[in-house]
């Protein structure tokens, strides 16, 4: 493992990867996402991983936000700070740039950066006991262009400003209003229902939904960034694979499919 602070594992087409530092509630340091990086490198790779599920160790926090008490050696002279801004920013945009399905599974606390990372994923699943926020106007620090859009484009403009006007905590409740969460479980409940939707995504054709996400990722940019190419070559990927055969063939004969993303 690259970090016991950042943990992975693999099981029946599902990659987790498990922010492990509880004591901290799951704040974020450099060398967690240094990890993070390896990790969904290694599940890039893997064709045998269809979906991603991340979520934090504990049971009361998904991630609390970057580590404050590492800013002393991670975040003061000028070298180390472009090194942690390069670095964090490349776990966002590898985040973003997942070409499998990734999955937010939240308990607890889920601000600052804990917030940017979840809006970072495809669908987020929470408890009732939830709490998101963005408190750096409480902390002195500045919301730059690549970690405001993400927000931006998931909540709106109006909703994003409250979050970051106020830094106040915002319930389960009025994330999932916002749109900021897909769906609010409760507590007991949380494993069962990210597990049956991994598993279903899993299950799926995994180019199929492959293209579903490139798809959307196109038409929610500006008409003339959209790369139309890359949407119909993936298109045209699922009608010439074998999996499209085997769908049909599934069906007529009234039996579950087996997709071999091929």
């Amino acid at each position: 493992m690259p970090s016991e602070k950042m943990l992975s594992r693999k099981e029946n087409g599902v990659g987790w990867m498990i922010l492990n530092n509880p004591e901290r509630h799951n704040a974020i340091s450099l060398e967690m996402w240094e990890a993070a990086l390896e990790i969904m490198q290694d599940f890039r790779a893997d064709p045998s991983v269809h979906v991603m599920v991340m979520t934090g160790a504990g049971g009361k926090a998904f991630a609390s936000g970057a580590d404050i008490s590492k800013f002393k050696d991670e975040r003061q002279e000028a070298a180390a700070v472009a090194h942690y801004q390069a670095t964090t920013q490349k776990s966002y945009d590898a985040l973003l740039g997942m070409p499998i399905p990734t999955i937010a599974m939240i308990r607890g606390y889920c601000i600052g950066g804990g917030t940017a990372v979840a809006v970072c994923c495809d669908i987020r699943i929470c408890t009732e006991n939830a709490k998101f926020g963005v408190p750096a106007a409480k902390l002195g620090l500045g919301y730059g262009m690549n970690r405001a859009k993400p927000l931006v484009d998931l909540i709106g403009p109006a909703y994003a400003k409250e979050m970051f006007f106020t830094g106040r905590q915002f319930t389960a409740q009025e994330a999932e209003k916002m749109g900021l969460v897909n769906r609010v479980v409760a507590d007991d409940q949380l494993e069962a229902v990210v597990n049956e939707m991994a598993k279903t995504i899993a299950e799926n054709a995994p180019l199929t939904v492959k293209c579903a996400k490139l798809v959307v990722g196109e038409v929610v940019k500006d008409a003339g960034k959209r790369d139309i190419g890359a949407t119909e070559r993936a298109v045209e990927a699922c009608f010439k694979s074998a999996d499209y055969k085997e769908g049909q063939a599934a069906f007529m004969e009234k039996r579950k499919p087996k997709f071999i993303g091929a």
